[in-house]
């Protein structure tokens, strides 16, 4: 507990670290610009856990701006830290809920939304608060510019599959592209050879890790 309470000490010291109770949690939205000193794009990563992908990512793109979300304050501290060690300037940790994005970014304000490794909800009456359900598709799809991205990486089959079964109905996209095997794909080099804790765990067991990217028609 202790050294929890010492980790959100920092975070509210960060400055990459976005959370209530800082002033600019409340007046974000609409001014990501301001905060990064850039017009760069704005690449989201949801539930960034400990921020492997998200500071991957900046790593091997200084010209887009990454943010992770998380709830998780430890977690958030962990990637807030590598960023600043790493000297990332184009790195923002911002702690809330997914379902609540709308109150930090405009409509048309994000260029890319990954989803790493989501709870994958498997019970019936947790649909909807799965990360790929048409609730949060359709949030993704306001946020999104016209041609903005959403990639996709789960081990989970099930999830995947009720993911790509929505093409067919409830959600529309373009430009679709997966695969159920990524480390055979072609699609394998988008990925900078980042891997988060968990899929390193996953990849280890065997699994095979899935990936699909579209864009919203």
């Amino acid at each position: 507990m202790r050294r929890k309470l010492e980790r959100f000490a920092q975070n509210r010291e960060s400055r990459n670290v976005l959370e209530q109770g800082k002033d600019i949690f409340e007046t974000i939205k609409g001014n990501w610009s301001d905060f990064f000193g850039n017009e760069q794009s704005l690449v989201l990563e949801l539930g960034c856990g400990r921020g492997e992908y998200t500071i991957g990512l900046a790593s091997n793109d200084a010209k887009s701006n990454f943010i992770g979300v998380d709830i998780k304050g430890d977690r958030i501290w962990k990637g807030s830290t590598v960023a600043q060690e790493k000297g990332l300037d184009n790195v923002a940790f911002l702690r809330t809920q997914i379902l609540l994005l709308e109150r930090f970014f405009e409509p048309s304000e994000l260029s890319e939304i990954w989803i790493t490794f989501p709870d994958p909800r498997p019970k019936d009456r947790d649909i909807k608060r799965r990360l790929t359900s048409p609730r949060f598709m359709q949030m993704y799809k306001t946020l999104l510019k016209n041609d903005g991205w959403i990639k996709f990486k789960t081990d989970n089959t099930a999830l995947f599959d009720y993911t790509l079964s929505l093409f067919d109905g409830e959600v529309k996209v373009k430009d679709l592209e997966y695969t159920h095997d990524l480390y055979k794909s072609e699609l394998l080099s988008e990925h900078y050879g980042v891997k988060t804790k968990y899929e390193k765990i996953f990849t280890e067991k065997g699994e095979d890790i899935k990936y699909m990217k579209f864009r919203f028609a």
